[in-house]
């Protein structure tokens, strides 16, 4: 009872699959991927161990359409099945069993496939192929913007509770993704799996801030810690940070200004400055030093 799009990026490599439906988390049911392997979908009446059998066929060398075919030949409930697999070369296949309630289909093009069941109508899963072929940028945004496309083309006859997106690198370790995000309840999925997926770019950022300091490279991580928050504005930890970072930068009055904001919202920020180590954040005691002269100006 869900509508999923599974895909390669031919640009780079990444592999990816997303998924929404009315039902609670269906992120933990449909969507598996691994980096420079494949990214699988399964869904109708989910066989589960599709998923890392499926993953396994196509890490020992199988392509998507063999992989396919051999997860159909043992499952004696295959026709209440719907299930779609993209391996690292591009290759997209897609099943859906007879028994599937309607409206249930498929799509398949280069690189990806849609499919979709009991959905309000037949147009869906094409609706789907549209707008990831028509849409632009990263894999991410496409996705998000196929899942969009089914919403808009009438969904999941029961409307809408839980989606997910997971994408993961061409090349990797089994731990690695790019993007792996679920909302599990909410009354308008796609829009919050959309604003997770922005502020998980953000952290992002941040995470880069963080290595880059953990380097010594101070620079260049503030220009990170900055862009984070321009991603999320009103993220006080986002905003932390670029504080720390535009001193650090030289940039000090607008450092300020960001770092009062944070802690205007919660001194605990303020107690969090007081406690970092000089060493750590180089900027951390120019900050302290720079909050309390403006305080005594005011």
């Amino acid at each position: 009872m869900t509508y999923s799009i599974v895909a390669r990026d031919s640009a780079t490599g990444e592999l990816g699959v997303a998924v929404q439906s009315h039902w609670f988390s269906v992120g933990s049911v449909v969507v598996t991927g691994l980096a420079g392997v494949g990214a699988i979908a399964t869904q109708a009446s989910p066989n589960l161990s599709f998923k890392h059998r499926g993953l396994e066929m196509l890490r020992d060398g199988m392509t998507a359409a063999e992989a396919s075919l051999a997860l159909r030949q043992d499952d004696p409930a295959i026709e209440h099945r719907q299930f779609a697999i993209v391996d690292a070369h591009g290759g997209a296949v897609a099943f859906t069993g007879s028994a599937c309630m309607g409206e249930a289909g498929q799509y398949s093009g280069d690189g990806y496939s849609c499919q979709a069941n009991m959905m309000r109508n037949d147009t869906v899963w094409a609706t789907m192929a549209r707008a990831f072929e028509q849409t632009g940028g990263s894999l991410s945004a496409r996705l998000l913007a196929a899942l969009d496309a089914a919403q808009g083309a009438g969904g999941d006859l029961r409307g809408q509770q839980s989606a997910a997106i997971l994408v993961v690198p061409a090349n990797g370790t089994p731990a690695d993704t790019v993007v792996d995000l679920r909302v599990e309840d909410h009354p308008t999925p796609l829009v919050e799996l959309r604003r997770l997926v922005t502020l998980g770019g953000a952290y992002r950022l941040a995470d880069d801030g963080d290595d880059l300091v953990a380097r010594g490279d101070f620079s260049t991580a503030a220009i990170r810690y900055v862009a984070a928050n321009e991603i999320a504005p009103d993220n006080d930890e986002l905003r932390f940070w670029a504080g720390l970072g535009l001193i650090s930068a030289g940039v000090p009055e607008r450092g300020v200004e960001l770092l009062r904001a944070s802690i205007a919202s919660d001194a605990s920020w303020h107690e969090l400055l007081t406690r970092l180590d000089p060493s750590d954040v180089p900027s951390s005691g120019e900050a302290l030093r720079l909050l309390g002269e403006s305080d005594s100006i005011r």
